[in-house]
Formats: C-alpha cells, sequence, structure tokens
C-alpha cells in the first residue's frame, strides 16, 4: 500500500502518531504492552519517513533509546500539544469531580450500598453533586481545596 501526502498532510500525520503514541504510554493495564508497543513502533517509522522527506528539523533520534521523536522546541508551540495538554486537564477535573461526588455519595449510603450501584445509578444519584464541585473548581480552581488528615497523621 503506498500512500502520498503534501508535506502539510504528513505534518499532521507526524503529530497525530505522535499524540497517539504519547496517550497509549500511559496505559499500564497488564496486557497492554502489544497494543503500546505497536503504537510505538508506528510512531518510529512515520517519524522516521518524515525526517527523510523534510521535516528533520522537527525531529531528532534519541541514541539511547534508538527512538526518533518530537524535539521539545516543536511540541511546545505544536496543535499536538496543545491537544495532550487540554485532555489531560480535562480528564483531571472531571475526575476529581466524579470522585468527590462518588465519595460523598459513599459517605450518605454507606459503602456496601454504593458498591451495589451500576456506575449509570451512581452517576444520576451524584448528578447535583457533580454540577456544584463544577461550578467550584470552575470559580476558584483548587484554591479551596484541602486535606484533612486524621489526627495523629498531620
Amino acid at each position: 500500500m503506498h500512500l502520498r501526502f503534501t508535506e502539510e498532510e504528513l505534518g499532521t500525520l507526524v503529530e497525530m502518531v505522535s499524540l497517539a503514541a504519547e496517550v497509549a504510554s500511559w496505559n499500564e493495564r497488564p496486557g497492554s504492552e502489544e497494543g503500546v508497543g505497536a503504537y510505538e513502533a508506528l510512531e518510529e517509522k512515520v517519524l522516521e519517513k518524515a525526517k527523510h522527506a523534510g521535516h528533520g528539523t522537527h525531529i531528532s533520534f534519541d541514541e539511547e533509546k534508538q527512538r526518533h521523536h518530537l524535539t521539545p522546541e516543536y511540541q511546545d508551540g505544536s496543535f499536538y500539544q496543545q491537544c495532550y495538554d487540554e485532555f489531560r486537564n480535562e480528564v483531571f477535573w472531571e475526575e476529581l469531580v466524579i470522585r468527590l461526588a462518588d465519595r460523598d455519595l459513599a459517605k450518605a449510603i454507606g459503602m456496601q450500598a454504593w458498591q451495589n450501584l451500576t456506575e449509570e445509578q451512581r452517576r444520576s444519584r451524584t448528578q447535583d453533586l457533580e454540577k456544584r464541585y463544577w461550578e467550584e473548581f470552575s470559580k476558584n480552581g483548587i484554591e479551596r481545596v484541602a486535606v484533612i488528615f486524621p489526627p495523629g497523621e498531620g
């Protein structure tokens, strides 16, 4: 199979495979090694071809790891990095909101009752709590978040 790309399309492809490989690299589930390796191998192949096709200023070779990668200078201003940063930011806030709302629900109904609920039931019962946390974090970030240690631990 042969594909032809314009210079712009090749640049987009380079960013896409690098973004996918970066996200995949966070997968630490048992058995994920093969999938992560496939992403990294495809990234390596695309980056190597792109380097020889004129994108060499954006791609460097790590002798120690024996792999190509996008240069930090290129990553800093890239759309790929903006997407990755935005993804991480959104996941952080969503996970924080959901976990705090779940914690509050479990406290209110008891851990056993909470464990007996499906994910859908939990989300429907925590909608108001999640909304309240979203409003708080949208307005104040983590400025008003505090950890209260049990006596003797803080």
